[in-house]
């Protein structure tokens, strides 16, 4: 009896997966930030990032569509009956030729789907085009609290966002005109009672957006296991940062390592981000307006 199995064959089905599961979790993602949220009694708050923003469809994740858009017959590693690897004879490698021929079709219907998908949820940015970076950060600068957009490359942006308002609404950060953004960094909703819901699910690298239950990082963590096997998946920027609430509500709950502490106009809540943080950032404050 002959088996034969494929390494490869396996990473390009993880690929496609992994592709599936990028496109449909993680786009924006921070990196090196400090970001600061002040809520007052009287409805008004402050919210700013200043820091890095990555942003996944302008990586390696175009060039990863693309590889497996053009991938080339190599042949699959074939084991005996004692599982042990051995050489492939000339029919083995020509029926693995002729599978792989027949599915041509298939893969490149694959191939446009999965491209139509990016350039979707890049909200019309086709990420292929270098220019596409520029007209991102063009794109984010016309919407009022951008005020610095810059394009680093690979994916990174250098940002400086700051907004005043008032919590009569929902709020969330970041917000991008004509693209879905499913993980917010941070987001507030208000309650009829006066309550505020903080939440900051970008903050927490093992929490990740609401995607298949904390599907961002399941899904960074998906392209890990691709890395083992293709040198070409996106690196991922590395998260460390601080998130920084103050207010002269009342802190209702919390879930700071040190709780609440006692600064000018108020309290404050502090939480440091980095890759060993396992709870996003949370809390509740009521206000009197």
């Amino acid at each position: 009896m002959t088996f034969l199995t494929s390494t490869k064959l396996t990473s390009r089905a993880l690929l496609v997966v992994g592709m599936s599961l990028l496109l449909s979790a993680c786009f924006l993602m921070p990196g090196k930030f400090t970001s600061t949220l002040d809520l007052r009694n009287d409805g008004g708050f402050t919210y700013t990032y200043d820091g890095q923003i990555y942003f996944l469809g302008l990586s390696k994740l175009a060039e990863m569509s693309a590889d497996n858009e053009t991938e080339t017959f190599t042949p699959s590693d074939c084991y005996g009956e004692d599982f042990e690897q051995r050489d492939c004879t000339p029919d083995e490698i020509a029926n693995q030729k002729m599978e792989w021929d027949n599915g041509a079709a298939s893969r490149a219907e694959k191939a446009e789907k999965q491209k139509s998908m990016l350039k979707a949820m890049l909200g019309g940015l086709d990420p292929s085009n270098p220019d596409s970076a520029a007209e991102f950060a063009t794109r984010l600068s016309r919407q009022r609290g951008w005020d610095q957009v810059e394009y680093i490359g690979d994916g990174m942006f250098d940002i400086k966002f700051n907004i005043t308002s008032r919590i009569n609404h929902d709020f969330a950060f970041p917000m991008i005109e004509g693209m879905p953004v499913p993980n917010y960094f941070v987001s507030m909703n208000r309650r009829k009672d006066g309550a505020i819901r903080i939440n900051a699910p970008g903050f927490a690298p093992q929490q990740g957006g609401p995607i298949l239950g904390g599907g961002t990082m399941q899904a960074i963590a998906l392209s890990g296991i691709l890395s083992e096997s293709d040198d070409n998946t996106p690196s991922m920027p590395d998260l460390e940062g601080t998130f920084i609430l103050t207010t002269d509500g009342e802190i209702l709950a919390n879930n700071t390592d040190e709780g609440a502490q006692p600064v000018a106009g108020g309290r404050k809540l502090e939480w440091q981000i980095n890759v060993r943080t396992t709870a996003a950032p949370t809390a509740l404050v009521k206000i009197t307006n």
